[in-house]
């Protein structure tokens, strides 16, 4: 960008398009790229790929970003060869795109940073343009071409690269298909419309085309759609995927000689569908209705309307409060109350809106991670196959942006340290490739879950414990703690990929101080590792729990607390150290002294007899934490504290509860984590510990 700052006013939008754009184009190459492995063409791939370095050459020429418009130059002109030729591209043009998007992705990076987008590098440039030639001379040359049937209509709307798309298919050994969807109300009530249709048709065949067709269609409809197809699957499957008859299948193959009819000449074959005409528009580029597509918003607006979310819910327990007080002096408060309750509703439907606003889908914020394992995949030597299991779960921009570089640490650890070369593989009996499955649900208590799972050697605990100079751990926990810790590191020398020590330190700092989380870490020798991450699906608005403990007010977020008991069934009393047990339903539980954690000068002897106990998960095991009143349930403002000189282990943030008086939030399981921590470290010194 110019340093004059004549387009600065444009260079949000801009930086925001040029994401998704990017986005977009990494997800596509990565198609193309298993594609050429594979020896296939990937028509549909190459031409998006296409459009968005097209778009964003045209953007960043706009904003006058010259190294962009460069590189994208360069990177389009071979692409638009290899759509010509049928979406096919040379194995050794993968390497350079990758290349040229690495260095689109720096500059466009730079200019979010306040920098000048530096010079394109002259090799890169001159290695993007040397593909065109490389692609031209590897289109295939096909001696006798595939023949296709197809109505003049049809013919007519075909575009070049369609055809060599539909013959490819056919000359692949798969089939080229006219699959018809009949629309109807009975179909619309059970989900089935032409969207839902090409996403479900989509999983069992390539769509080259959809066409909307107007007419006397089959069973009395006016309107159908014809989707034109590449595929292997059966008839019966793909008419079950359009909702059966009066759906139709019929070959694009040609019987005859004929490639495709003149344009005014008679259709081939019988068609399903007597009477029907294409329509003129195509369903690529759908119109947008009124009141419908999509509207860019900045974070900052959104947080901006947090934040007044937030005054309100303070305002709103202050003015509880008030009322209460009315009450309690004998004042009339019916109204009020009602119409508090009403506001309380209204105050709860408006977070919920602004949430949704907030949530991106786990999916989006996970697509740049293939592009990740293709490089470790390349700078290891490794065969890697990445799978992602995520569903439609969404969670709190803010929450992703934080755990996505925990995620990067974790899948860059698991291929680099856990998954074995291809030949050690092969010698103990396992696939050359290697897994790495990356899953995610969403859990009713407002969290979050993913589980990160490879099938490599598992972690070594005897040289985990030798790097960090310590004994050898007893349990995952144990181990898992060793990992976490700052600076450890396995590997002598540090590499392109590993060795500086800060990668799992970082994770459980991510998950469990910043995002008030939970990791938890299983492992078997020769069989793989798998980390689970718990966390919550939004740091800023939550119900908790407030309660009192040794005479101070405190709050719990509700998703954390497993169960509230009362205190009754107490097997065995707190010792000096604040720990006894409870009975809960037949088994023992832990109970520890929530006062004496929270307050060293706490009496032993009444230390663990509060009237009241939260239940909790910590590593999987529950534990209860006695308190001496609990004082209700609310919707609370969590203020994470950003000093780190008074950030303390299991002080998830504070809060203001309507009194003016400042709230600590915390976390039961990082809190308990953390005292036996101190338990463990006190007992390697030498100290006495009952």
């Amino acid at each position: 960008m110019t340093g004059n700052g004549e387009f600065a006013e444009f260079l949000p939008a801009y930086l925001a398009e040029a994401d998704e754009l990017l986005a977009s184009a990494q997800k596509d190459l990565l198609a193309v790229e298993e594609a050429v492995r594979k020896g296939q063409a990937q028509p549909r791939a190459v031409r998006e790929l296409f459009r968005a370095l097209h778009t964003l050459k045209g953007l960043s020429a706009m904003v006058d970003v010259e190294p962009v418009v460069s590189l994208a130059h360069w990177m389009e002109a071979s692409l638009r060869l290899a759509d010509q030729a049928g979406g096919r591209l040379p194995e050794s043009s993968v390497e350079p795109l990758v290349e040229g998007l690495r260095a689109i992705e720096l500059r466009v990076r730079q200019l979010g940073a306040g920098k000048a987008a530096s010079p394109a590098p002259a090799n890169l440039l001159e290695a993007l343009e040397a593909l065109g030639p490389q692609v031209r001379d590897a289109a295939p040359k096909r001696a006798r071409p595939v023949k296709l049937d197809a109505e003049a209509s049809f013919a007519s709307r075909l575009a070049p690269s369609e055809r060599e798309q539909l013959e490819g298919g056919l000359a692949g050994g798969q089939r080229a298909l006219r699959l018809d969807f009949v629309p109807s109300s009975e179909r619309a009530a059970r989900g089935l419309n032409i969207n839902t249709v090409r996403e479900r048709v989509a999983k069992l065949a390539d769509i080259v085309k959809v066409l909307p067709l107007s007419g006397a269609a089959a069973g009395g409809a006016s309107l159908a759609f014809a989707l034109l197809l590449i595929t292997r699957a059966e008839d019966a499957v793909l008419l079950d995927a359009v909702g059966g008859a009066p759906a139709a299948v019929r070959s694009l193959e040609a019987a005859g000689p004929a490639e495709f009819p003149p344009e005014d000449g008679v259709p081939g074959g019988a068609a399903e569908l007597p009477g029907a005409a294409v329509l003129e528009e195509e369903l690529d580029e759908p119109e947008v209705r009124r009141g419908g597509g999509l509207l860019r918003v900045e974070v900052s607006r959104l947080d901006e309307a947090m934040e007044w979310l937030a005054a309100l819910v303070v305002n709103r327990s202050r003015l509880m409060r008030a009322v209460a007080a009315l009450t309690q002096a004998g004042a009339p408060t019916r109204e009020l109350t009602a119409i508090l309750q009403e506001n309380g509703r209204q105050l709860r439907d408006l977070r919920s809106a602004i949430l949704r606003l907030r949530m991106v889908r786990v999916g989006d914020v996970l697509e740049r991670l293939p592009l990740l394992v293709r490089g470790l995949r390349r700078a290891t030597g490794k065969a890697v196959r990445l799978e992602l299991d995520v569903g439609d779960a969404e969670l709190d921009k803010a929450v992703a942006d934080r755990l996505l570089p925990a995620l990067v640490h974790l899948v860059r650890n698991a291929v680099d340290h856990a998954l074995e070369s291809p030949e050690e593989r092969q010698a103990a009996g396992k696939a050359a490739e290697g897994l790495v499955r990356l899953s995610c649900h969403a859990r009713a208590s407002g969290q979050l879950e993913l589980t990160l799972r490879d099938d490599g050697r598992g972690v070594d605990a005897k040289a985990v414990a030798k790097a960090a100079k310590a004994p050898v751990p007893d349990s995952a926990d144990a181990l898992l703690d060793l990992l976490c810790r700052p600076g450890l590191s396995t590997r002598q020398e540090a590499t392109r990929t590993s060795g500086r020590g800060m990668g799992m330190d970082i994770v459980r700092r991510i998950v469990v101080e910043q995002l008030g989380g939970e990791l938890r870490m299983e492992t078997r020798k020769g069989t793989g590792t798998t980390f689970t991450l718990s966390v919550p699906l939004t740091v800023t608005l939550m119900d908790a729990i407030v309660f009192e403990c040794a005479g101070r007010r405190y709050a719990v977020a509700v998703g954390t607390v497993e169960e509230l008991i009362d205190v009754a069934g107490v097997v065995r009393p707190a010792g000096a150290d604040g720990l006894g047990l409870v009975e809960r339903r037949g088994a023992a539980v832990p109970l520890v002294s929530l006062a004496r954690l929270l307050d060293a000068t706490v009496d032993a002897s009444a230390a663990g007899q509060g009237a009241k106990a939260l239940i909790v998960r910590q590593r999987g095991e529950p534990v209860a934490f006695a308190v001496d009143q609990l004082v209700g349930q609310q919707e609370i403002v969590l203020r994470p504290l950003e000093d780190p000189l008074v950030r303390v282990p299991g002080v998830a943030g504070a809060t203001d509860l309507g009194d003016g008086q400042p709230t600590l939030v915390l976390d039961l399981g990082a809190l308990g984590a953390a005292r036996a921590g101190r338990r463990k470290r006190a007992s390697r010194a030498g100290e006495w510990v009952s």
